[in-house]
């Protein structure tokens, strides 16, 4: 197997305020990049933050400028980027809850989310998924926060060779326990590596836990602490995973 190095990006969204939040990534792309990332996954609706009421104001087409100074920066970091934004798309009526693969190569990929918490519908309507990443050797799928509840999703992703599952998320204090339960038996039952990026501070009313984590089958690699902005890494080198966080 070749080395990669992979991170959850634990960031803290301002509701709305799509340029300071633009600059927050940047600040995490750059750190991440000096530890040799080169996939780095941030929270769901990150950009925005996780504010249904704002999302149908600040939705966006995919290609927009807007998201140059990030396009940019990962094309000269040589990282690949994922970003939570609400998006809309000419092939579907309505908001979208969207995951924008900001390429190292320059490239644009979509995946919108599929399966809606309750509620959300009055605010997004559901998603078709997207194709999974292929990195050299590996295949990555990616997730955003509820599609996980549905073990149909990480089976799905396991069925077509996927060795990592890859999460945006909003997760609460409340839901923390139980949604970690979960992903940790995916990372167990499908012999994946599984990567959780969750909120580092409140989004929407919501009180986040933090603490993004990644799995493999054997356990937890690297988690962060508790709330604020971290970087949680695990790097493979000759088959083996190691894993930690930085705080920035």
């Amino acid at each position: 197997m070749t080395a990669l190095t992979l991170a959850a990006a634990q960031s803290i969204s301002i509701a709305g305020d799509v340029p300071a939040n633009i600059q927050q990534h940047l600040l995490l792309m750059r750190a991440a990049a000096e530890h040799g990332v080169q996939l780095l996954v941030f929270p769901e609706l990150s950009l925005t933050g996780y504010e249904p009421s704002l999302a149908g104001g600040l939705a966006i087409v995919p290609e927009d400028a807007v998201l140059m100074p990030l396009r940019e920066m990962a094309r000269e970091l040589q990282l690949t980027a994922v970003v939570g934004m609400p998006i809309r798309l000419a092939s579907q009526a309505g908001v979208l809850i969207g995951a924008l693969v900001l390429g190292a190569d320059g490239s644009l990929g979509v995946y919108t989310k599929q399966h809606l918490h309750p509620g959300e519908e009055v605010a997004f309507v559901p998603g078709q998924g997207g194709a999974a990443l292929q990195w050299g050797e590996d295949r990555i799928a990616l997730a955003v926060c509820a599609d996980y509840s549905h073990g149909s999703h990480p089976r799905a992703a396991a069925d077509s060779g996927a060795g990592v599952y890859a999460a945006g998320v909003l997760i609460s204090e409340g839901g923390y326990a139980a949604d970690v339960a979960l992903l940790q038996g995916y990372a167990s039952e499908h012999q994946m590596l599984v990567l959780m990026a969750n909120h580092g501070g409140p989004s929407g009313g919501w009180k986040c836990a933090g603490r993004s984590a990644i799995w493999n089958a054997q356990g937890l690699i690297a988690a962060a602490s508790g709330v604020g902005n971290a970087l949680v890494i695990a790097h493979r080198e000759g088959g083996r995973w190691t894993g930690r966080q930085v705080e920035i």
